[in-house]
């Protein structure tokens, strides 16, 4: 099944030296230019294929990857406005990406980097992107578990903290006290399910919660040490930057965890990082 949008599998049926001739089956033939075609093909070979519409409502393909393809939230920068909407550079050099006047939530300008949903638009068969994102999600109850693991892209920035889209099907919060670590509009990561509010809305956390954080962390160190040889230039007095790039934790987690590890006698925090107790 051939999918418009999207990144499909085809098979070379002509050579040219212009370009290849890719079986796109019920849309029959579809030309891969020469400047996207690998070297050395031969018929009957797949390659994979980004598949969109040209300018001129002409099926192409391309072996550039495109940085969000239909289904997919991508942060793209704003090349231009005009009567129709923005247009952004969505990673297809021939063709930019149709963001509506009525799919923007707030008007943007040249030079903007903009976190958009890419789908195409029923009524005229279009891929255009969208920043409404409030008729994409929430539209079922949210079914979470505390500390579950989910995968989250942040989509903005409050007096609160950080909104992030959980799981691609909800919106979730990540207030002010529970961020560490550098978060910008577009990141991608894990995070958990702190609790679900009465009103259904997620509150969200970098790390696990409660007794839990503590007890995934002190695994995680002990792992950690073992790997590297029983030793680790980290204690309580590094920086959170230094923590979190090698253990995604904030450092007041850290420095409870390595406290309690200290405690049982498994490690020994000295000036210079911890060790395992011999």
């Amino acid at each position: 099944m051939i999918n418009i949008g999207q990144i499909n599998s085809l098979e070379v049926m002509k050579v040219e030296n212009f370009g290849l001739f890719l079986d796109a089956e019920d849309y029959g033939s579809v030309l891969l230019p020469g400047r996207h075609a690998p070297d050395d093909v031969e018929l009957g070979q797949k390659l994979d294929v980004f598949l969109y519409f040209d300018s001129d409502n002409q099926l192409s393909a391309t072996t550039e990857k495109p940085i969000a393809q239909v289904g997919e939230w991508g942060l793209m920068k704003i090349e231009g406005i005009n009567q129709t909407g923005a247009f952004a550079s969505w990673g297809i050099k021939e063709k930019d990406l149709l963001i509506p006047f009525s799919e923007q939530r707030t008007r943007f300008r040249a030079g903007q980097q903009v976190l958009v949903y890419v789908y195409t638009d029923k009524a005229s068969g279009r891929i255009v992107g969208t920043t409404k994102f409030n008729k994409l999600l929430d539209k079922v109850p949210a079914n979470y578990k505390r500390n579950e693991q989910v995968d989250l892209i942040i989509a903005e920035r409050s007096d609160l903290g950080y909104k992030a889209i959980v799981n691609g099907t909800h919106w979730g919060m990540i207030f002010s006290s529970d961020v560490f670590g550098k978060l910008f509009i577009g990141k991608r990561l894990k995070g958990y399910i702190k609790d679900i509010r009465e009103d259904g809305k997620i509150n969200l956390s970098l790390q696990k919660v409660g007794v839990a954080k503590m007890d995934d962390l002190s695994s995680k160190i002990m792992d950690t040490l073992e790997k590297k040889g029983g030793f680790l230039p980290l204690n309580d007095k590094s920086s959170p930057e230094a923590i979190f790039n090698v253990f995604r934790a904030s450092k007041g987690t850290f420095k409870k965890s390595i406290g309690g590890l200290y405690k049982q006698g498994k490690i020994t925090i000295d000036a210079d990082g911890i060790r395992l107790s011999e």
